[in-house]
C-alpha cells in the first residue's frame, strides 16, 4: 500500500497558520508586558550593574511580563530622592541608602541587596607595605568624592582601628582618578569597587585587596522602591527582584559566562572582556557570598551601620530599622 502523500498545498497553509498563530502570542505577550523604568545611579553600562543587565539581557525581565527601559540618576542619594518621590518604581542605590534620606521624610526602602558583604573594597598596592588597616596612619588613600558611601565606609574602617579621617590623607579624586592615583603611586590605595581594580592591574601595578568584613559592617547596592509602590504594586516590585536576583546568581554561578553574556549586551566592553571577567569574578567572591536567603538584608547588620552614621554625625537621627527595608519579596 501507498501512504496517501501530504497535499504542499496543506502543509504550506498550516505552517502559514502556525506562524501567524505565534505571531499573535508574541504580539500579545509584548502588548501584557508592563513597561517600567529602572533609575541607576551611574552609567548602567558599568560591571556592578551586572545583575540587572543580565536580567534584561538574558529576558528574565521579559519572563515576568516586564519591558524594563533605563534612566541614570545623579548618584545613589538622587535616585533615592526620585524614587522615593514616584518618579521611577524602583531604581539602584547602595543599601545604606535609606539611612541617609529616610530622616529627611524620603519615603524608600531597600527591597533586596546584591551580596552579603560590603560594597567597598580596600584596596592597597602590594608595594606599600600595608598589612591591616592601621597601617593607613600617615598614609594618602583615594576615594571618589566625600558625599560617596565608600567614603563613609573608610571612615568606618578607620574608626573600628581606632583611627580617624585626620589621621590619614584622604584625596577625593573622582570616578577615573580614584584608581589611577593609585596606579601612578598617588596614594597606597583606594577605599573603592570591584570595576576599579582591574584597571590597575592592567597599568601593571600589584595590589592587596584587604578584607573588611571584621572591621566594619558596610552594605552591598541594593533595590530601592517607595512605600507607596509596595503598597500599591507589590507583586511588580516581586517581579523585579526575582528577575535581578536570579542574573545576580548567573554571577555567582558562573562569573566568566556571565561576562561573556554582559559584553554581547554592553557592547561597549567590546575587547575588554577581560576586565569584565576580573570585575565580575570580584563580585562573586567578595561581595555577592554571605547571604542565607538571596537578596535579603541583614537588619542587624543594617542597624549597626546606622549607629555609626549617627554617631559621625552623617545623620541626625535614626530611623526604625523595619522602615529602611523589606525582606518580603526576596522569598
Amino acid at each position: 500500500m501507498h501512504k496517501k502523500r501530504s497535499s504542499p498545498r496543506w502543509t504550506m497553509a498550516t505552517a502559514a497558520i502556525g506562524l501567524i498563530a505565534g505571531l499573535a502570542i508574541a504580539t500579545t505577550s509584548a502588548q501584557s508586558a508592563e513597561t517600567i523604568t529602572y533609575l541607576f545611579p551611574a552609567p548602567p553600562v558599568l560591571p556592578a550593574f551586572a545583575p540587572i543587565q543580565l536580567a534584561k539581557g538574558k529576558g528574565y525581565f521579559a519572563q515576568e511580563g516586564l519591558d524594563v527601559n533605563y534612566a541614570v540618576g545623579r548618584g545613589g542619594v538622587d535616585v533615592a530622592k526620585q524614587v522615593g518621590a514616584g518618579n521611577a518604581p524602583v531604581g539602584g542605590i547602595v543599601a545604606d541608602g535609606p539611612i541617609v534620606v529616610r530622616q529627611n521624610g524620603v519615603p524608600i526602602k531597600i527591597v533586596a541587596v546584591f551580596g552579603g558583604r560590603g560594597f567597598m573594597q580596600l584596596v592597597v598596592r602590594a608595594d606599600s607595605g600595608i598589612e591591616k588597616p592601621a597601617d593607613l596612619k600617615g598614609k594618602t588613600i583615594s576615594v571618589m568624592s566625600y558625599q560617596d558611601t565608600t567614603y563613609y565606609a573608610l571612615l568606618g574602617l578607620l574608626a573600628s582601628v581606632g583611627l580617624s579621617q585626620d589621621d590619614v590623607n584622604i584625596q577625593s579624586a573622582g570616578p577615573t582618578g580614584v584608581w589611577e592615583f593609585v596606579a601612578t603611586g598617588k596614594s597606597v590605595g583606594m577605599a573603592g569597587v570591584p570595576d576599579w581594580i582591574p584597571p590597575i592591574e592592567a597599568a601593571g601595578v600589584k595590589v592587596k585587596i584587604m578584607p573588611t568584613e571584621q572591621y566594619f559592617p558596610h552594605m552591598a547596592q541594593g533595590i530601592g522602591a517607595s512605600d507607596q509602590i509596595i503598597k500599591d504594586k507589590p507583586e511588580l516590585v516581586r517581579k523585579v527582584v526575582h528577575a535581578a536576583l536570579h542574573g545576580m546568581k548567573d554571577v555567582m554561578d558562573n562569573p566568566d559566562q556571565a561576562a561573556t553574556d554582559f559584553v554581547k549586551f554592553v557592547p561597549e566592553w567590546q575587547g575588554k572582556e577581560g576586565a569584565v571577567k576580573m570585575a565580575l569574578k570580584y563580585y562573586a567572591d567578595l561581595v555577592y557570598p554571605g547571604q542565607q536567603q538571596l537578596g535579603a538584608v541583614d537588619p542587624e547588620r543594617l542597624a549597626k551601620l546606622q549607629d555609626f552614621y549617627l554617631a559621625k554625625g552623617i545623620i541626625n537621627k535614626k530611623s526604625p530599622v523595619d522602615e529602611l527595608y523589606t525582606n518580603e519579596f526576596v522569598k
